[in-house]
C-alpha cells in the first residue's frame, strides 16, 4: 500500500443537475396531478380540448411522479452517496452527462406524446416504443457508470446502500424490457407481444415491482445513507439490514397477482400474491424499524432540524403504506377496495409521503453541501414540511372515506343479496363528491408545500458558489480482494445459505402448486429445510458470517445473487402463463377477433385513456354480476393486446356494454355525457366527431395482431379498408334512422363500432363450427 495520499474530487455537477431536475419536474407532475383531481369534480376543466383530458393527462401525471420526480431524486442520490461509499470518483464524466441530457429528453418527450394521446394503454408503461428503447439504452448508461465506478473503488467492502442500488439496477432492467416487448405497426404504435389475462400478469408484475424496485429499493438506499449522516448516528442494526435486504427483494417480486384479485386471472396465481403480500409485512416493517431507531438518541434533533422531520415521517409513511399493501391483497379486503379510491389513497401515501418527503429531506440537506451555503430559510423549511404532512393526511383520509364509501355502495345487495342497494353507479358519484373535492385541496397544499421548497432553493442558490467534494485516499490502485477475500462463482453459490435457501424455495412451491402427494412432500421438505438451515446457522454461524463478509467484497457474485433472487418469483409465475397453449386456455367462451373498423376504435380508446376510468373485467362477486352481467372469462380478452381490465372505476364497467344501448345513445354520449346523464363528470369528444378515423394504418395493424396470433384472414389491405367502410356505412345509417347523422369516416363510428362489440364470444363448445356472438 502506498503512503502518500491524493485529494479525490468528485463529480457533484451531475448530482446538482438531477437535484435541481427532481424539484422542477415534481412541480409540473404536482400541478397535473391537482389539475386532473380537480377536473373529477368540475368537468369543464377538460376544457373540451383533447390534450387537456383527464385520459390524456393521467398518464402524464403518473410518469411526471415516478420517472421524472423520483428518478432524478433516485440519480442525484444514488451518485452522491455511491462516490462517497466506495471512495471514487464516478468512472465517465460523459456518461454521466449522457445520463442525464438522455433522461432528461426522454422526459420531454413523454410530456409531448402522452397528452397528443400516443399511449400504450398500460398503466406506468405508457410511453411509446422508441421513447422505451431509449429508457433502456439511458439505463444502461447508468448501469454501466455504475458497476465501471464499483469496479474503480478503493473501499473493498458493499455497504448496505449499495446493495439496494444493485437491485434496483438489474430488477429494472429486467421488468422495464420484458413488460415494454412490443410489436411496432409504426413509429408511435405497436401492440404488446402479451395478450389478455398475459398481459394482465405481466403488467401487474412490472407495476407492482416498479413500485418495489423504483419506488422502494433506491429510496431505501439512499434512506440508509442519507438518515445516519444527517441523525449523525450509526444504521441501528447491520443484521436487520441484511435480512431486510434479501427478504425484501426475495419477496417483493412475486406479490404481483394481488393487484387482479376475484378476476379471471388463474386462482393459482391469485393465491401467490396473496401469500406473498401478506408476507412482505415482515421486510417492509423490518426496513422501517431500522430506519426509526437509527434515530435513537437524536430525536430531540427534530424539534428544529427539518431534513430530521422530513426522514421521520417520510420512513413512518413507508411503514403505514407497507402496512396496508399486504392489507388490501387480503382477497375479502380487495373485494371491497379494490377499483375505488381507496387504492389512490395508498398510491398516494407512499408517493407523498414515502418518495416525496425523503426527496425534499434529501435535498435540504445537500443543497448547503453542493452550493457551499447555508439554506436561504429554516422556518420557510418546516412551513414545508407542515403544510406537506396536512395536505398527504387531507389527501388520504378523504380518499379512505371515498373509497370505503364507493365499496360500500357498489357492493350494497338488498332482499338477500337478489337485488343492488344502489343500482345506479351515478348515485355513488354524488355520495362522494365532498371527498374528492378535500382531495384538490390535501394535493394543493401539498403542491404549494413543493413551490415554497423550490423558492428556498432558489434563494440558496442564486449567489452561490458550486463545490465539489472532496477526500483524501491513498493513491493504490482499485481495492480488490485479496487471496482470503476471493469468492468464485463456484463459491459464491454452492455454500450452506444459498443452497438451503434454494431447497427451501423449490420445496415451498412443491407445496404450494403441487398435487396432493407433491404438496405433502413439498411441506414436509420445507419444515426440513427450515430446521436443518437454523441448526446449521446456530452451530457455524461464524462461517456463514464469514462467507457473507466475503460476498461483500465481490461484486459480480453479488450481483448475480440478486438477480437470482429478483428473477425466480417472476419466472414462476410468468412461464406457465406464457407457454400455457392460449387457444384452450379459455374456460368455455372464447372472444371474438375485431373487425377492423372495431380495431380502429378499441385503439382510439386506448388512446384516450379511457382505461383510467372505466375497467373492462367484471369480477367473479355477487354486486359485479348483478350490476354489469356474467362474471369475466379467462378466454374473452384472449384477442387483447394490450388488455384493457383497468384498475379503477370512476365510470361503470364496459365489459358488457355492448348491444345495451342503441349507436345513438353512444354517439348523444360522446358529444354530451351530461345529456345522458346530468350528474356525469365525463369530459365530452367532440373532435371524434370531427377528426377522420386513420383507415390507413389498419393493414399494418391486423397484419400485427395476425403475427401476435389473433385468427385474421389473409385479406388485401383493400378488403381491410373496405370490410371498415362498409361497418362504418352501416352504423351511420342506424344513426340516421334515429334522427342523428355523423360521416361515416368520423372517429367516433369506429368508437362506436368498439363499445358495442364488448362483451360477445363465442362459446368454445361451438367454435369449430364458427364464431356465434352472444
Amino acid at each position: 500500500m502506498s503512503d502518500r495520499k491524493i485529494t479525490l474530487e468528485f463529480n457533484d455537477k451531475v448530482v446538482r443537475q438531477f437535484l435541481l431536475a427532481s424539484l422542477i419536474w415534481g412541480a409540473v407532475g404536482m400541478l397535473v396531478g391537482v389539475l386532473i383531481a380537480a377536473q373529477l369534480n368540475f368537468w369543464r376543466l377538460n376544457f373540451d380540448l383533447p390534450w387537456l383530458t383527464f385520459g390524456r393527462l393521467r398518464p402524464l401525471h403518473t410518469n411526471a411522479v415516478i420517472f421524472a420526480l423520483v428518478g432524478n431524486m433516485m440519480f442525484a442520490g444514488v451518485y452522491y452517496s455511491t462516490q462517497r461509499l466506495v471512495k471514487a470518483r464516478l468512472a465517465s464524466d460523459f456518461l454521466s452527462a449522457l445520463h442525464f441530457w438522455g433522461w432528461q429528453a426522454i422526459i420531454v418527450a413523454a410530456a409531448i406524446t402522452l397528452p397528443l394521446g400516443f399511449s400504450r394503454g398500460k398503466e406506468y408503461a405508457e410511453l411509446i416504443w422508441p421513447i422505451n428503447i431509449a429508457v433502456a439504452l439511458i439505463w444502461v448508461v447508468f448501469a454501466v457508470n455504475f458497476f465501471w465506478t464499483l469496479a474503480r473503488r478503493r473501499e473493498p467492502s458493499l455497504y448496505v446502500a449499495i446493495w439496494f442500488y444493485i437491485a434496483t439496477i438489474v430488477t429494472v432492467a429486467m421488468l422495464y424490457i420484458v413488460n415494454h416487448l412490443s410489436l411496432p405497426t409504426s413509429l408511435t404504435h405497436s401492440y404488446p407481444i402479451f395478450g389478455g389475462v398475459q398481459d394482465a400478469l405481466v403488467q401487474w408484475w412490472y407495476g407492482h415491482n416498479a413500485v418495489a424496485f423504483f419506488l422502494t429499493t433506491p429510496i431505501l438506499g439512499i434512506m440508509y445513507y442519507f438518515l445516519p449522516k444527517a441523525a449523525e448516528r450509526p444504521v441501528y442494526s447491520y443484521r436487520l439490514s441484511v435480512i431486510h435486504f434479501w427478504s425484501l427483494v426475495f419477496v417483493y417480486i412475486w406479490a404481483g397477482p394481488h393487484h387482479l384479485l376475484n378476476t379471471a386471472l388463474p386462482s393459482w396465481l391469485q393465491t401467490l400474491g396473496v401469500t406473498f403480500s401478506l408476507m412482505l409485512w415482515a421486510p417492509s416493517w423490518g426496513g422501517m424499524l431500522n430506519g426509526l431507531l437509527t434515530l435513537r438518541g437524536a430525536w430531540h434533533k427534530l424539534r428544529t432540524d427539518p431534513v430530521l422531520k422530513f426522514y421521520a415521517a417520510a420512513i413512518t409513511f413507508y411503514g403505514m403504506a407497507t402496512f396496508e399493501g399486504p392489507l388490501l391483497s387480503i382477497k375479502s379486503v380487495s373485494a371491497l377496495a379494490h377499483y375505488t379510491d381507496w387504492i389512490i389513497g395508498h398510491v398516494h401515501a407512499g408517493a407523498l409521503g414515502w418518495n416525496g418527503f425523503m426527496a425534499a429531506g434529501m435535498i435540504y440537506w445537500l443543497l448547503p453541501r453542493l452550493w457551499n451555503k447555508p439554506l436561504h430559510s429554516v422556518a420557510l423549511a418546516n412551513l414545508h414540511f407542515w403544510l406537506g404532512t396536512v395536505g398527504i393526511l387531507l389527501y388520504v383520509a378523504a380518499m379512505w372515506t371515498s373509497g370505503i364509501t364507493q365499496g360500500v355502495m357498489l357492493n350494497g345487495t338488498a332482499e338477500n343479496g337478489t337485488i343492488l342497494a344502489y343500482p345506479n353507479f351515478i348515485d355513488t358519484l354524488n355520495t362522494i363528491r365532498l371527498m374528492m373535492l378535500m382531495r384538490v385541496v390535501g394535493g394543493g397544499l401539498y403542491f404549494v408545500g413543493w413551490l415554497l421548497m423550490a423558492w428556498n432553493v432558489w434563494q440558496t442558490v442564486r449567489a452561490a458558489q458550486t463545490v465539489n467534494g472532496t477526500m483524501e485516499v491513498f493513491d493504490d490502485e482499485p481495492a480488490t480482494p485479496g487471496a482470503e477475500g476471493k469468492l468464485t462463482l463456484l463459491g459464491a453459490f454452492f455454500n450452506p445459505p444459498v443452497l438451503f435457501s434454494v431447497l427451501g424455495t423449490g420445496f415451498a412451491c412443491a407445496w404450494m402448486f403441487g398435487g396432493d402427494f407433491i404438496s405433502l412432500a413439498g411441506l414436509v421438505g420445507t419444515l426440513v429445510c427450515v430446521a436443518f438451515g437454523y441448526a446449521h446457522f446456530e452451530a457455524r454461524r461464524h462461517h456463514w458470517g464469514a462467507w457473507y463478509d466475503r460476498l461483500l467484497v465481490n461484486s459480480l457474485p453479488f450481483t448475480i445473487l440478486t438477480f437470482i433472487a429478483v428473477a425466480a418469483g417472476g419466472l414462476i409465475q410468468i412461464i406457465p402463463t406464457v407457454l400455457v397453449q392460449k387457444a384452450a386456455n379459455v374456460e368455455d367462451r372464447r372472444q371474438i377477433p375485431y373487425t377492423p373498423l372495431e380495431l380502429a376504435g378499441r385503439d382510439l380508446y386506448v388512446s384516450e385513456g379511457c382505461y383510467n376510468c372505466h375497467s373492462q373485467m367484471i369480477r367473479t362477486l355477487v354486486p359485479d354480476v348483478l350490476r354489469y352481467g356474467d362474471y369475466s372469462r379467462l378466454g374473452e380478452s384472449i384477442y387483447d393486446y394490450p388488455f384493457q381490465w383497468g384498475s379503477k372505476r370512476t365510470g361503470p364497467d364496459l365489459a358488457r356494454i355492448g348491444g345495451k344501448y342503441p349507436h345513438v345513445w353512444h354517439l348523444r354520449h360522446f358529444e354530451d355525457p351530461r345529456a345522458i346523464s346530468s350528474d356525469s363528470n365525463m369530459p365530452a369528444y367532440p373532435w371524434l366527431l370531427q377528426r377522420n378515423t386513420d383507415l390507413a394504418a389498419l393493414p399494418a395493424k391486423i397484419a400485427a395482431q395476425r403475427t401476435l396470433g389473433v385468427p385474421y384472414p389473409d385479406w388485401s389491405d383493400l378488403a381491410i379498408v373496405t370490410h371498415a367502410n362498409d361497418q362504418a356505412r352501416a352504423i351511420t345509417q342506424d344513426l340516421r334512422a334515429a334522427g342523428a347523422y355523423v360521416a361515416p369516416e368520423k372517429e367516433v363510428i369506429a368508437m362506436i363500432a368498439y363499445l358495442q362489440v364488448l362483451g360477445k364470444y363465442e362459446p368454445v363448445a361451438a367454435a369449430k363450427g364458427g364464431a356465434v356472438a352472444q
